[in-house]
């Protein structure tokens, strides 16, 4: 039942070589984990003591985890009440728009989910008279292309019959169910029992595996209560992955159920971030919560991020690189110069990894026409395009709002939503959206 010695000996490699970037010191941990004797204990022992390095002396951020400490450490002029008040139900429209927008965002994504550049997606939809992006991924965008998801057989232009799954939907219906039963006074607790009635382990990726597995392990001891403090080891100690973009993909039900209310959309999303996620992983999911929910009630797409990024440590690496990509597209005269402006400078930051992300995220908001134009341009700056391209249409869904996005993007998936939750029957896109367009009555 335990994982191998040599597989915990190069996760504790990788989760070293994550410390050594969030500011820690670790030199002296590598050359204990070189030396160390192939021991559950010796490694369990080495485990703790990575989880609990000092940062380096000359560090410059100041990156906690703590909610109370986040909130002390984000700007202190950021609106901690509505920044307008909505009517709930009036609302309804948007939150559909966004939702839909969400999907189709996702799909488009999905069959070119390789990590592309633009420079590839251009070459190779040029080659096929296809750009810029305007429908779904042809056959032969992705043969000019030379590789492919596999989800491609799907989600393709006129293979699709339906909403694929996909684990971005998943994660969002997961938190509208958890509003849906508990309110906004949901607990990890209640998520956690969500995850194990209905992710299977083979839709989770990074933390979100490694703390589903470690929770059902937990399970096959019935004496005791599974609970997230009991998982929290396992999150600190043995996941490399808690700065990439799981814990982001997660929160778009709680911007839909907070209009015009970043800070409770970014408290939520905390909430559920920080169950597997630190810094970074943070920051990014209570920033997107914080845009989709002021997306509702902004006047331009810019004024969306300025204010998401009050809702983040200030003095974070996480501000300090998408406050820079900001600038950089506010004085951007088009999208592909903006594009090419932060991929020079954050292009080594690819899928997954939120920095570069987040700053296209602000780029192809910008400069987007419509919700459709927005995730077409989103997803052809490349990286992780199904997670992108469904923020995307979330957020500039609940910014457009109904009648911005034509009927040609739904009319393919034949009101079919298909997931990979256990639990969920509901297979209606229409009744899923109008669901999601409920919550804000709710909370």
């Amino acid at each position: 039942m335990l994982p191998n010695l040599h597989f915990l000996k190069d996760r504790l490699e990788k989760v070293i070589a994550c410390k050594q970037q969030q500011g820690y010191q670790t030199s002296e941990v590598l050359a204990e984990l070189e030396r160390t004797s192939q021991g559950y204990d010796a490694l369990a022992d080495l485990a703790r003591k990575i989880a609990n390095l000092p940062l380096r002396a000359d560090w410059p951020y100041q990156e906690p985890n703590e909610l109370e400490k986040i909130w002390a450490a984000c700007a202190a002029d950021r609106p901690t009440e509505p920044l307008r008040r909505v009517d709930p139900a009036a609302m309804a429209g948007r939150v559909q728009a966004a939702f839909e927008g969400a999907v189709c965002g996702c799909i488009l994504g999905k069959p070119l989910e390789v990590d592309p550049t633009l420079e590839e997606i251009r070459a190779a939809a040029e080659h096929c008279h296809e750009w810029p992006l305007r429908d779904y991924i042809s056959e032969e965008l992705l043969a000019a292309l030379g590789r492919r998801h596999p989800s491609a057989a799907e989600t393709t232009r006129g293979n699709i019959h339906y909403v694929a799954p996909d684990d971005d939907i998943n994660y969002a219906i997961l938190g509208m169910l958890v509003l849906e039963q508990h309110g906004t006074a949901f607990t990890q607790r209640d998520l956690l029992q969500l995850w194990l009635e209905n992710l299977p382990p083979g839709w989770t990726f990074g933390p979100e595996r490694i703390f589903l597995i470690k929770a059902a392990l937990a399970s096959l001891d019935e004496s005791q209560e599974i609970t997230p403090d009991l998982l929290t080891l396992w999150v600190s100690e043995w996941n490399p992955g808690n700065e990439l973009c799981g814990a982001a993909i997660r929160v778009d039900a709680y911007g839909y159920a907070a209009p015009g209310n970043p800070a409770l959309a970014a408290e939520l999303a905390w909430r559920d971030a920080s169950m597997t996620h630190r810094r970074t992983g943070i920051y990014a999911a209570m920033f997107v919560a914080a845009a989709i929910a002021t997306a509702f009630v902004a006047g331009d797409p810019l004024e969306i991020f300025t204010t998401a990024l009050k809702y983040v440590p200030q003095r974070s690496r996480f501000y300090e690189i998408v406050a820079d990509c900001l600038d950089i597209v506010a004085h951007a005269p088009d999208w592909l110069a903006g594009y090419a402006q932060i991929h020079a400078k954050y292009g080594a930051y690819g899928h997954c990894q939120l920095y570069q992300e987040c700053g296209l995220l602000i780029n192809s908001a910008r400069f987007a026409t419509d919700v459709a134009d927005a995730f077409c341009k989103q997803v052809a700056q490349g990286c992780d395009t199904d997670c992108f391209g469904e923020i995307s249409g979330s957020i500039m869904g609940a910014y457009f709002g109904p009648g911005y996005l034509d009927e040609c993007w739904l009319i393919p998936y034949n009101d079919d939503l298909r997931t990979s939750l256990a639990t969920f029957y509901d297979r209606s896109l229409a009744s899923v959206a109008q669901r999601m367009a409920k919550l804000p009555v709710r909370v």
